[in-house]
């Protein structure tokens, strides 16, 4: 039987083959896998779109979890978006084939965690500092700017992801 680690994963010390500079990046993004994963565990399907109060549903921010470190690790690289990012971009917060389920949406985020996180092990720290240019107008930051941004703005969907599913849980448990 296997005990699961109830601390958070900053708590479980150093992630195996991440630099030193960027374990808060890998932690913040390994505890939002798994708070996600225990937020929308068992989340209805048809309740994904929803938007009470008229904030964003449980649909868009899975769907810009996965985006959004997919658009940050990309220009982190010093690359420019590709037209296929750009089309996920526009249609984040629509359900789309193959992507429309809780299952599916979680699935797509977990992917990108991994993806990211490989990425940072392959990342040198000397070029941390180096300057990036971000989106159509060329803002400019540094590859650790960026990375960090990446953490934190997960992070912060990941709080308002929870704050939406418990609105929802609560209105369906009062019959709403």
């Amino acid at each position: 039987m296997t005990t699961i680690d109830k601390r958070e994963v900053w708590q479980r010390g150093p992630v195996e083959n991440v630099p030193a500079l960027l374990q808060p990046v890998a932690h913040a993004l390994l505890q939002a896998r798994e708070e996600v994963g225990r937020l929308v565990n068992k989340f209805p399907d048809n309740h994904l779109w929803h938007q009470p109060a008229g904030v964003a549903s449980i649909g868009f921010h899975l769907q810009h979890l996965a985006g959004v470190l997919d658009r940050l690790f990309t220009y982190a690289r010093g690359e420019a978006l590709t037209e296929e990012q750009l089309k996920t971009v526009a249609s984040e917060g629509r359900a789309m084939e193959g992507k429309s389920s809780v299952a599916e949406l979680v699935e797509g985020f977990n992917t990108q965690v991994d993806k990211a996180v490989a990425e940072l092990r392959e990342i040198n720290e000397q070029a941390l500092t180096e300057v990036r240019m971000v989106g159509r107008a060329q803002i400019p930051s540094t590859v650790i700017g960026l990375l960090f941004h990446a953490a934190e703005h997960t992070m912060r969907h990941v709080g308002q992801l929870y704050v939406t599913a418990k609105v929802i849980e609560n209105k369906l448990a009062s019959g709403l």
